[in-house]
């Protein structure tokens, strides 16, 4: 009579295999987000000023402080003078660190770093919690493609 644990091993494994087949993937294209959130949320800063960073920041602070860093997936998303927020050595940068501890992200628009670095002949000093996107507005338009709602504080 032959063993039936190499057989019952191979059954446990294919139903292991099937199992994880089963579990939904991500688009490609997804942001990374917490497991749980129930709401999405993009913050647009494109316009220049201490006050309007200060602003975006706090409206960040809030949304987190009312649904919790876990029901929630916030994505600040810098292009043109809002670029600022995201220089290396930005007077909020503890604001900046203390929300992306929280799973804030904090997107930095390419072109206009780009722009920037042409028209001063100098390297952009990016802040090393800034993720690099190519453009701001296209992932302004992913984002809302993956049903976050955009507000421009």
């Amino acid at each position: 009579m032959r063993p039936l644990f190499p057989f019952a091993l191979l059954l446990s494994l294919a139903a292991v295999g099937t199992a994880q087949a089963q579990v939904p993937q991500r688009d490609v294209g997804m942001p990374d987000e917490p497991a749980f959130a129930e709401h999405r949320l993009t913050l647009q800063l494109s316009d220049a000023g201490e006050t309007k960073q200060a602003i975006v920041l706090s409206v960040a602070a809030n949304v987190l402080k009312s649904y919790g860093p876990d029901k929630v997936a916030i994505d600040v998303v810098t292009f043109g003078p809002g670029i600022d927020l995201l220089h290396d050595g930005n007077p909020n940068a503890a604001k900046i660190r203390s929300l992306v501890a929280q799973g804030v992200r904090f997107d930095a628009c390419m072109n206009t770093i780009e722009t920037i670095e042409r028209e001063t002949g100098k390297p952009y000093a990016l802040a090393p919690e800034a993720r690099r996107v190519g453009s701001g507005v296209v992932q302004i338009i992913t984002l809302a493609e993956h049903g976050y709602t955009t507000v421009r504080p």
